[in-house]
């Protein structure tokens, strides 16, 4: 687990220009594009936000002005979803492409990462939507059953019991749906480091996953309450700078004559704070947890394909003099620790398949 974890901080620490410029362009283009989106919104359903939201006392909006403003604005709530979706899928690709360099001790750009996430995305992205949805089947059943019955129990034309039955179908299906996810978990580390397809990294995943489920599922938990924990501590500086801002028209607020540009201004300034700590937060709460799984993956292949006995014998077989230039072989580096040498591979084959016959399990 520590080993793991200090990989995961080893990556994050040495590559963090293409992981930085990565998450950063990812969410630049979303919100701008959720942005364009919602200014179209805006100037087409102009007239129907004054007739919905500009009314006098005792008026109320009427319901086509209410439908034609909320139609405007579903394409815009459908866009938010899927740049969610695909920025996501791009993270989880990004996590397994930084950690296929990091083993082998090699460097890389933005732009090498860039194309490697991109060219990736389609297999990722099926597996982020499969594995969603076989995890969260179980609960969405429970929901689309238990909900129904208990609003027709609140009436009396449904059983009186429904909603304690919802909460115990929730405590039952709960941990099959996070039993599923975790043994699914691995499938877009699958999908980038062995260029497979979206159903054939789930069964990967779930094969890798099987006897070790208790340890993976530990290890990615604590990498999310660490990623969460370091988030929250990049944010607090963020957040109490914005509240000194915000402070001085709090203390105004009960004069007599309070200037309202010291009141906006705080405002303005504790938004843009605690937007921009939410943003340097994000890229550590987001960009950790892949490097987690994604070293989990390695470790596993390692433990049950013998990874590192197949990358050794991949390495080119004319031995190399002892006064040779370092730089005349790639290396494999221990996930642990990403800059340090293991042991030489080809150039051409740095991550050749696993062997024939898996190995038992090395503790």
């Amino acid at each position: 687990m520590g080993d793991i974890l200090g990989g995961a901080f080893s990556s994050f620490r040495r590559y963090w220009k293409p992981l930085v410029g990565i998450m950063f362009a990812v969410q630049g283009m979303g919100i701008l594009l959720v942005a364009v989106a919602t200014g179209i919104a805006v100037a087409v359903a102009q007239d129907r936000l004054a007739a919905v939201f500009d009314l006098g006392p005792g008026e109320s909006a009427a319901d086509e002005d209410v439908m034609g403003l909320l139609l405007a604005f579903v394409p815009v709530g459908v866009l938010l979803l899927v740049t969610v979706t695909v920025g996501a899928a791009l993270i989880s690709a990004l996590g397994p492409a930084v950690i296929q360099e990091a083993v082998l001790g090699r460097s890389t750009t933005f732009g090498a990462m860039w194309r490697r996430c991109w060219s990736r995305l389609p297999a990722v992205l099926g597996t982020v939507l499969l594995a969603g949805l076989i995890a969260g089947a179980p609960m969405l059943l429970v929901y689309a059953v238990g909900v129904p019955l208990v609003i027709m129990s609140v009436d009396g034309s449904g059983p009186p019991a429904a909603l304690f039955l919802l909460v115990l179908a929730v405590l039952v299906c709960l941990p099959v749906s996070v039993w599923l996810a975790t043994r699914l978990s691995l499938a877009p580390a699958a999908a980038v480091c062995e260029g497979l397809g979206a159903v054939a990294a789930l069964r990967r995943s779930s094969h890798l996953v099987k006897d070790g489920w208790w340890r993976v599922f530990g290890i990615t938990m604590l990498g999310y309450l660490v990623a969460g924990a370091v988030g929250y501590a990049i944010q607090m500086p963020f957040g109490f700078v914005g509240m000194a801002a915000f402070l001085p028209s709090v203390m105004a607020a009960g004069d007599s004559d309070p200037d309202p540009d010291v009141a906006i201004v705080g405002l303005l300034v504790y938004v843009i704070c605690i937007v921009v700590g939410g943003l340097i937060s994000g890229l550590f709460q987001f960009g950790f947890p892949p490097l987690v799984t994604a070293l989990l993956y390695v470790d596993l292949r390692m433990r049950k394909e013998n990874l590192a006995e197949s990358l050794i014998a991949a390495a080119v077989p004319t031995a190399v003099p002892t006064a040779a230039p370092a730089a005349s072989a790639h290396v494999v580096a221990d996930p642990a620790d990403p800059a340090g040498p293991v042991d030489p591979v080809d150039p051409a084959d740095p991550t050749p398949p696993p062997a024939a016959g898996p190995a038992p399990d090395r503790t």
